[in-house]
């Protein structure tokens, strides 16, 4: 039987640091502190539920982010 894959570590890094910033810039930010996936959504975006390690989720309203979450 094959083994469990082990999920990549994720950056210790508070998701609300980046409320408010310009959407560009917190994304350049989170891939500097190591986030392996940034993905900017409108408000009231229909995503999918799944979790995945090494991802940060931006709500992004007139080009800030107003919203922002591990997954």
């Amino acid at each position: 039987m094959a083994p469990i894959p082990t999920p990549p570590a994720e950056p210790q890094d508070d998701p609300d640091a980046y409320l408010g910033l310009e959407a560009s810039g917190a994304e350049q930010l989170a891939r500097e502190r190591g986030w392996s996936t940034v993905r900017s959504l409108p408000p009231g975006a229909i995503i999918t539920m799944e979790y995945r390690s090494g991802r940060l989720n931006f709500e992004v309203s007139d080009g800030r982010v107003k919203r922002c979450w591990k997954g």
